[in-house]
């Protein structure tokens, strides 16, 4: 009997203690005062009392009370926090403390994420250590999960079967827009963001929320730093160079960072097959200005301009391309030039509104101007000779003969200007720890005005190619004006809730709907989007994902002119479904952080608008008589490889299909029975023919196989002494004639290989100030680095040169990338 009421005494006294407890809340931000999502609280003493903070840095976790306890706030990106409480029954304490970055140069840490959302946090330091001739944020967007890219001069990108017009970019919940006219990665230039004023990327390869914009493929949100201290950071290299300030009033209600880049790839281009007088000019300038009025209200402006200017002055070319035993030269002779501007300017105002620490209400008003214009006309006089491929031969791979001489004319005189106006409002109130709700709409006013003025010839042994004897036929003529002038509106409602199941684990509902209207074509679309993540209560940090949703695109402009240069006034909004499955496993390893995401999609595409890609250049059909599908499987694994820094590596398999309606080939017959085909048959008059249809044929961005890894190290005795690798493989994308029929663009590209590396020794460290004594001691940071672009020396393909004779003969001439370049880059901090 006296055991029994000791027994129950003792249960008793456990039940009382675990029924007295506290609890703690807060918002973590960083030394900038940028909200952390994923960082770690957790109560040492009791290893089962842990949280994560969300996606706006709040957590709120339940401690024991009436006793000691040591809060550990923990991220692998920064420096950890720990604080002794004691608090009493039934207290609700505030902590929200400021975690400061770890500053070792190079670091490449594993930045923590929401991981029940189909989004990554990265950090935005390691673009400055990714090895990359652009320099653009993008270029760490392209080692991503999901993610291809085949042009290292360009900022696009193609997302798991996507093209480059298809991926959302906000900077801080602005949407910005990519060049109209940019036909070739040379003439883009700098990309909106500057890697300077960042403080937070957050990327999604598909299956993103409801809160985000209308698009087919990927979403990338930035937002730039609010700086609570002044610095500066220069530096500059053979590509270019940059100059960034900030700095805060006395009063801290005035935070300011402007920012100015120059970059010019003369030096890279000069080792391209055209050779020339190359004069390109990229630069721009930003501001982003933050006024804390109070605790509940502050404002925010970012503007931006920028001016791309890229002007060559060709003189001739020499491409040996085909195989070894059956070797073609192009020779081409130039006259002319070709001048391309782009004039961008962006402005931005936002109201914030925060009535209490669960409510934050936005308006957003911005205004987007961009202005370009390119005139070319270009006259190219050229030789195709095949070369010897007898090894036995003294003039081995010397010209044996002349295939065909000719010339060509391209001339362009192309001019438009857009406007893009919006009025926008954004909402979130968060109900306890374990639910948010998010609303938002948008108006959006849109006056394009474009004029198109282009044409192109071919003149092959004294004949102008198609023959006429009775006039002289141009190629691709298009002559338009065109103005637009039409308006959206969209909106959206979001609902997050979480729940700790009886085991422990965690569910999290993430659902939500959009809605966009065009009065262009009157067409309303509804997107519901839904996400369900769940985290065992295992041993093994596991998390599992399942979304699902619909993504449209409504056609921007681009999308609705077609190649005779007139808009198709019936055009509708793409559409395609995502489905969605993925995990990601946190595991130790040799005593070392890993991680490891698994993810698969299908994506059920209609109403699609068929387009070809040419370089950089994205040409539409501007009809939607296309229906398709992508599926694939990505796989991910970073971690530390190399104690103290991290590494990552990654691969895809895909396939992205599509029907396009009324597609068809056409063989005809001559009265011989042969199949005629121009430039080898003599007997052309066709007396009979067949048709097949092709069905399902590979879409532009078929690439069926890529892999990206990026691997750092360091000199053990000389730390301050790191090495980044930047390799990227991908198989070769589908390419064919341009004679706008898609379902000859059945050829493959040569797989796309680069490998880039850098090498950066850190002088000044900013841990290690250097002491005031020093004339240098101003300087917080320095450090140099040399990169070699295209190590491997690889002439990757980019598109291809179609070259035609008299017979109507083609020839597809490979236009190769940028060969290898050396690079020295110097950076230093104030």
């Amino acid at each position: 009997m006296l055991q029994k009421l000791y027994t129950l005494f003792t249960l008793l006294l456990i039940t009382v203690s675990f029924g007295q407890t506290a609890t703690i809340s807060g918002i973590i931000k960083d030394d900038d005062g940028v909200s952390i999502p994923g960082v770690q609280i957790a109560v040492l003493e009791d290893g089962s009392r842990l949280t994560t903070s969300d996606a706006n840095g709040f957590y709120s976790l339940i401690v024991p009370a009436g006793k000691e306890i040591t809060i550990s706030i923990y991220n692998i990106s920064y420096k950890p926090v720990n604080q002794k409480l004691k608090l009493k029954e039934g207290d609700t304490k505030t902590l929200s403390p400021r975690l400061a970055a770890k500053n070792n140069i190079g670091e490449v840490n594993v930045v923590s994420e929401n991981r029940n959302q189909e989004i990554s946090r990265i950090d935005p330091k390691n673009v400055f250590y990714i090895p990359s001739p652009s320099g653009n944020i993008e270029d760490i967007i392209k080692t991503q999960i999901g993610v291809s890219s085949n042009n290292e001069l360009s900022s696009g990108y193609s997302v798991r079967g996507g093209n480059f017009d298809e991926n959302l970019v906000y900077v801080n919940d602005i949407e910005v827009y990519r060049p109209f006219l940019a036909r070739s990665g040379q003439q883009e230039g700098l990309s909106f963001a500057n890697p300077d004023m960042v403080s937070n990327i957050n990327f999604s390869a598909g299956g993103f929320e409801a809160k985000y914009g209308d698009k087919m493929s990927s979403v990338l949100d930035i937002t730039y730093k609010k700086p609570l201290k002044f610095a500066s950071t220069a530096s500059g290299g053979f590509l270019g160079g940059s100059l960034h300030l900030q700095g805060v009033s006395k009063s801290m209600v005035v935070a300011w960072s402007l920012g100015s880049r120059y970059k010019s790839n003369a030096y890279l281009l000069k080792g391209m097959d055209t050779k020339g007088e190359y004069r390109p000019r990229f630069y721009d300038v930003q501001s982003f200005i933050t006024f804390t009025l109070n605790e509940k209200w502050s404002i925010e402006f970012l503007g931006n301009v920028s001016n791309n200017q890229y002007l060559v002055i060709p003189a001739n070319r020499e491409t040996t391309f085909g195989t070894v035993n059956n070797a073609v030269k192009l020779s081409i002779y130039f006259d002319g030039q070709e001048l391309t501007q782009y004039t961008t300017m962006m402005g931005g105002l936002s109201t914030i509104y925060k009535p209490n620490n669960r409510t934050k209400l936005k308006l957003i008003t911005s205004a987007y101007k961009a202005q370009e214009e390119e005139k070319f006309t270009v006259q190219g006089q050229y030789y195709i000779d095949q070369l010897e491929a007898d090894f036995g031969k003294d003039n081995f791979g010397q010209v044996a003969f002349n295939r065909g001489i000719g010339t060509f004319i391209n001339n362009g005189r192309n001019r438009i200007d857009a406007t893009v106006l919006n009025l926008e409002h954004k909402g979130t109130h968060r109900y306890g720890s374990s639910s948010e709700v998010l609303w938002g709409a948008r108006y959006q006013h849109e006056r394009i005005t474009d004029k198109l003025s282009e044409w192109r010839t071919i003149d092959s042994a004294g004949y102008v190619a198609p023959y006429s004897a009775t006039e002289i036929n141009l190629i691709d003529v298009v002559k338009s004006k065109i103005n637009l002038e039409t308006n959206r509106a969209q909106g959206y409602l979001q609902y997050v809730y979480s729940k700790q199941l009886r085991d422990s684990s965690l569910m999290t509902f993430t659902g939500g709907v959009r809605a966009n209207y065009w009065d262009f074509n009157k067409q309303t679309v509804i997107s519901p989007r839904v996400t369900l993540s769940y985290k065992p209560n295992w041993k093994k940090d596991m998390v599992f994902k399942a979304s699902w949703g619909y993504y449209y695109q409504p056609p921007f402009y681009r999308e609705m002119r077609g190649f005779d240069g007139k808009l198709n006034p019936n055009i509708q909004a793409q559409q395609s479904i995502h489905y969605l499955i993925s995990g990601d496993y946190n595991f130790r390893l040799w005593h070392r952080p890993f991680k490891i995401i698994l993810a698969g999609y299908y994506k059920e595409m209609k109403d699609l608008i068929p387009y070809e890609i040419d370089n950089t250049r994205i040409r539409y059909f501007a009809k939607n008589n296309s229906v398709g599908f992508t599926q694939g499987i990505d796989l991910r694994i970073n971690g530390e490889f190399i104690k103290g820094i991290e590494s990552w590596a990654t691969i895809g398999i895909l396939k992205t299909m599509e029907n396009i309606s009324g597609d068809r080939k056409v063989t005809y017959f001559n009265s011989d029975g042969d199949t005629i085909v121009n430039g080898f048959t003599f007997n052309n008059k066709p007396v009979d023919s067949t048709v097949v249809y092709p069905g399902y044929i590979p879409r532009p961005t078929d690439q069926r196989v890529t892999f990206g890894m990026f691997f750092q190290d360091y000199i053990p005795k000389l730390p301050s002494c790191k090495m980044y690798l930047n390799m990227q493989f991908g198989t070769g994308l589908p390419f064919g004639p341009p004679d706008h029929e898609r379902w000859k663009q059945v050829f493959r590209m040569p797989p796309y290989r680069r490998v880039d590396i850098g090498f950066a020794y850190q002088i000044i460290k900013e841990d290690k100030p250097l002491p005031k004594t020093n004339i240098f001691h101003s300087i917080k940071g320095m450090f140099i680095s040399v990169e070699i672009f295209n190590l491997l020396q690889v002439n990757n393909t980019v598109s291809y040169t179609w070259i035609t004779d008299v017979t109507n003969r083609q020839y597809a001439v490979p236009n190769y990338l940028t060969r290898r370049t050396l690079n020295l880059k110097l950076q230093v901090k104030f």
